[in-house]
């Protein structure tokens, strides 16, 4: 029998030393994460892009810390193996090391997460050594930063010039620095993440950033064909559910519409001796008043 032990920071720094590559994807709820772990996912991130995949939002901004902890917490219950991170949203961590400390506390208490995962490089260096410092393994996050996308120019690669990349590279550095045990680069030229990938003592982790990176990751929905708003060019589409369910859903729709369901292999059954028990009954205290039971 396949073993389920829960993996460990330790064991991602393994696999980087052995060259076996990190298969990291997102989850929103226990159904999904349930089978990413069964499929043998090394890591899940439980992603503030719940808030545009699930919630229906047009940016990740809106999701909330009591949003993520429950969806979090959803993913953690599913996961035996796999090691999950919570992603601190939108103004959670970005105003104190005291207010990230404590909300980074609510993902590892009441989430059931194994760390969290911030945006940012130098400007939040500060937040990630604070969180570290309180005893809870740190993410980092740079490139392309959702939350910052007005900043930075909206969702498109980061990195495209020497000066720019450059930033990167010392990013990276930095957020090692503060401890950080692990840093996602999201649409960042190929050669730059190799260059960071290189460089760091740390797992390295690509979504847009490609092939030399320690280990990948993409949004469920994205590889299923269930977000249909835009499509990243990095995105690999392993199934294309939206057709299916469209059909399951028309199917159930038109059997209701015309009768055909429930069928007879659907319906709970009261046995004859309690049918006729119930219909005297209701004769017996109906008498007199022209009702009863055909």
């Amino acid at each position: 029998m396949e073993e389920r032990r829960k993996l460990t920071i330790p064991d991602l720094l393994a696999m980087v030393e052995r060259g076996e590559k990190i298969a990291f994807l997102t989850a929103y709820d226990y159904p999904s994460a349930l089978l990413e772990d069964r499929a043998g996912m090394d890591m899940i991130l439980v992603g503030d892009s719940g808030a545009m995949c699930l919630l229906g939002h047009k940016t990740t901004l809106p999701a909330t810390m009591d949003f993520m902890v429950a969806i979090t917490a959803a993913v953690s219950r599913a996961a035996s193996r796999a090691f999950v991170v919570g992603d601190m949203p939108y103004m959670s961590y970005q105003p104190s090391n005291e207010l990230a400390i404590k909300n980074a506390g609510r993902f590892i208490a009441e989430g059931g997460a194994d760390a969290v995962k911030l945006e940012g490089g130098v400007r939040m260096a500060d937040r990630v050594e604070a969180i570290v410092k309180a005893g809870i393994p740190v993410m980092g996050h740079i490139g392309l930063t959702p939350q910052a996308a007005s900043m930075i120019g909206g969702l498109k690669s980061q990195g495209r010039s020497a000066q720019t990349a450059k930033q990167l590279i010392d990013d990276a550095a930095c957020l090692e620095e503060a401890g950080a045990f692990a840093i996602l680069l999201e649409a960042i030229p190929a050669r730059v993440a190799e260059l960071i990938a290189k460089r760091a003592k740390v797992p390295i982790l690509g979504i847009g950033s490609g092939p030399a990176c320690h280990g990948q990751l993409l949004i469920v929905h994205d590889i299923l064909g269930l977000f249909e708003a835009f499509t990243p060019k990095f995105v690999k589409r392993y199934a294309d559910l939206a057709p299916i369910m469209l059909q399951a859903f028309q199917g159930y729709i038109r059997d209701v519409k015309e009768g055909a369901f429930p069928g007879p292999e659907h319906v709970y059954h009261i046995p004859k001796e309690e049918w006729e028990e119930l219909r005297a009954m209701i004769q017996s205290s109906t008498m007199g008043e022209g009702h009863g039971l055909a």
